[in-house]
């Protein structure tokens, strides 16, 4: 069904407005009652925006070849000009129809599929910053939002053609004809500013130079009206008392209504100064747009001014389309009266606005091929035509959508149809990239002219190696995933740190590697048999979260693994600490066990906290192996416990063989008996655990999927 709908309509009234304006410019007609009427502050040319919406959804709605079986639908929302009302609007597209309940709709036969912004920037990213938490795609008829470095990546697919064309364009035009002293008349805006930045430095390079360059002040009916008006008058007599006869002038859709409200209060005062063969060079973000009280206000500044457009279409049938719209007759269009009445300047007989004055009535016979461009146009314009796209990109992409969704499935009676659950944003994550990332051995070498993010891979020179672009590979693969990401990292650091605390037995003793040597070889074994340990118990409670009904589900998570690997670690810096604090150990000579030879060692202090550091981490080894071994029976896909079990028998079998390897060394041959179970054990638990995951990740990749881990959990 083909429908508009507008909720919370605003009607903006210029009747404070024109209150106090009577009191400085009594006398003039346009400030009299019967002009101040609430429909003229309406932009009656804006109403072929929605008719090129209503067209474009009727052809595709009438179109076999496309969106077959379903009916596309629109509403639409007043943002206000305004960014609290523009979010509540948002919110209204993600809630029940017509109420604003967040993150509840009730009918799923009016689902939203997208947006389409309008042609105010900042407005679409208003929309955008609560589009992006529910993965809603935005598509804009007009210029892309400005973006800062803290703004984050937001969903955006811009219609409008992009400026930096239209840049060059200008330049051309001033360069053809040969003018290089030129005025720059911008928008107080973020955008403007993006403007002038990026064209001061590119007309400056082509010697072109700039006499002014002025800021007109937002557009606004509610605050420092008149103030806005008086820079306005400002503005003007600075732009017309310049000797540059060239004016390019960059705004929104709008801005020149803006300009005609300068132009025309100017010429009250009687301060107005002629154009004098100024050139106007307007960009495609400006429409010539009027109110219908503007009609027969002097317009003499804009004639002969150069105005770029974007492309447009005239599509088969919209004229006819535009013909058959009368408000008498037409159902469903919200618009269309206060359209006709802004457009003719008329007011219908029920209107809920007395008629004022020399107000004509409206009839509804007017003809639309009367007005002028200003108030409507009978051809597509750019910004409709904008629209008319994005409506069809919306279509055909849901169209793809659905083509990929079909699947055959297989019934015990047959064959049917099952259409697939996926949420728009779900299809493939696409790949964006000038280069592929250079392999270890060779290096970067950028092309002449060609972005830095484009380049060629060439080997390295000999005896020379390459820095790999990221350390971590297969990080979002589903084995690394289901097998608890993080508590991986953590326990590959802590088993390099084990490999590394063999070095503080190397070398002659000093007071410092004495003391360090045999706490942070404890700590550090201790943090990854925690590591170890965290990873079985999580694995056991996952599996009994699973249960219904159970309770554990609230104790699985990051909190849990990260409290075992904490609260089992500080037991042991405890010991540590307090083996420091009674009976630390030292360098000291041992000129008894080997005859002839002094040796150098390091002396334990206590022999006790020695053996209780060592029987702790044995302690937190057998626990681990016990919760392993009772869990080795589980699905091997989304937990190591059979591997835990393996790797916890390899670690206490080398530090069991370590104890009477330890008593019966003497001399040196006690540190190397040590070393050689440090590295022994990290060994192990590096081999056993992580041997099976580079396997499948390596030469097994097609088993790295979710498809296959879950048919093999089966």
């Amino acid at each position: 069904t083909e429908y508009v709908r507008l909720i919370n309509c605003r009607k903006q009234t210029l009747s404070h407005f024109c209150e106090q304006l009577k009191k400085v410019y009594p006398s003039n007609e346009i400030f009299l009652s019967s002009k101040c009427n609430p429909l003229s502050s309406a932009v009656s040319k804006a109403y072929q925006h929605i008719m090129a919406l209503a067209f474009a959804v009727k052809e595709i709605n009438a179109n076999p070849q496309l969106l077959s079986n379903f009916t596309l639908g629109f509403h639409i929302y007043d943002s206000y000009d305004n960014a609290r009302r523009t979010y509540q609007a948002t919110m209204l597209f993600t809630s029940a129809l017509q109420r604003l309940i967040p993150n509840y709709i009730c009918n799923v036969q009016h689902g939203l599929v997208a947006i389409i912004g309008g042609p105010d920037s900042e407005i679409s990213l208003h929309a955008a910053t609560l589009l992006d938490v529910y993965k809603i795609p935005q598509l804009t008829y007009g210029p892309a939002p400005m973006m800062n470095d803290k703004t984050p990546g937001l969903p955006f697919y811009q219609v409008f053609p992009k400026e930096v064309l239209q840049n060059a364009g200008i330049l051309s035009l001033l360069l053809h004809f040969k003018w290089t002293w030129i005025g720059l008349l911008v928008m107080d805006s973020d955008r403007a500013e993006r403007f002038v930045q990026t064209v001061s430095p590119l007309f400056s390079e082509n010697g072109i130079c700039f006499a002014f360059i002025a800021r007109i002040p937002k557009f606004s009916f509610y605050y420092k009206i008149l103030e806005m008006l008086q820079m306005g008058i400002q503005i003007y007599e600075e732009v017309m008392g310049s000797t540059a006869k060239v004016l390019v002038v960059y705004g929104n859709s709008y801005s020149i209504l803006l300009l005609r409200w300068f132009t025309y209060i100017s010429g009250l005062e009687g301060e107005i100064n002629k154009p004098k063969g100024k050139v106007l060079i307007m960009t495609a973000q400006m429409e010539l747009v009027s109110f219908w009280y503007q009609r027969n206000w002097d317009a003499e500044m804009f004639n002969g001014a150069i105005a770029f457009i974007f492309h447009s279409h005239n599509p088969a049938g919209f004229k006819d389309f535009l013909v058959q719209r009368n408000p008498l007759s037409t159902k469903g269009d919200g618009f269309i009266k206060d359209f006709w009445q802004n457009a003719f300047g008329c007011i219908f007989p029920n209107s809920s606005f007395a008629r004022q004055g020399d107000v004509d009535v409206c009839t509804g016979e007017e003809d639309l091929d009367s007005l002028p461009a200003p108030f409507f146009e009978m051809s597509m314009t750019g910004y409709s035509y904008s629209i008319y796209n994005a409506v069809y990109a919306v279509a055909h992409a849901l169209h793809t959508l659905r083509s990929t969704r079909l699947k055959y499935r297989a019934k015990a009676n047959g064959w049917r149809w099952k259409l697939q659950k996926h949420t728009l944003w779900q299809e493939t994550r696409p790949v964006s990239v000038c280069t592929e990332s250079c392999h270890p051995g060779s290096s970067k070498k950028v092309k002449e002219g060609e972005p830095f993010c484009c380049y060629t891979c060439i080997p390295c020179p000999d005896g020379r190696i390459s820095q790999q672009e990221v350390f971590m590979k297969n990080h979002d693969t589903p084995i690394v995933k289901a097998n608890n990401r993080d508590l991986t990292y953590t326990l590959l650091i802590s088993l390099l740190l084990c490999f590394l605390c063999a070095l503080l037995f190397i070398g002659r003793p000093t007071k410092v590697t004495c003391v360090l040597r045999q706490t942070a070889f404890g700590i550090i074994f201790s943090v990854a048999v925690s590591c170890v340990l965290a990873k079985t118990i999580t694995v056991v409670l996952a599996f009994m979260a699973t249960k219904p009904g159970s309770q554990m589900r609230r104790c699985v998570g990051r909190r849990l693994a990260n409290s075992i690997i904490l609260s089992c670690s500080l037991v042991q810096v405890a010991i540590c600490m307090l083996w420091l604090s009674s009976s630390p150990p030292y360098p000291d000579v041992d000129m008894h066990s080997v005859g002839g030879q002094i040796v150098l060692e390091c002396n334990e202090g206590s022999v006790v906290m020695f053996y209780s550091v060592l029987g702790y981490m044995g302690f937190l080894s057998l626990l681990c192996f016990v919760v392993a071994f009772h869990a080795r029976q589980l699905p091997d896909s989304f937990n190591e416990a059979k591997f835990i079990t393996f790797s916890m028998v390899v670690f206490c079998g080398v530090w069991l063989s370590f104890v009477p390897g330890y008593v019966s060394s003497k001399g040196k041959y006690i540190v190397a008996v040590e070393i050689f179970s440090i590295l022994g054990s990290s060994s192990g638990l590096l081999a056993c655990i992580f041997s099976p995951k580079c396997y499948i990740i390596l030469l097994r990749p097609e088993l790295n999927n979710r498809e296959q881990l879950i048919r093999r959990t089966k």
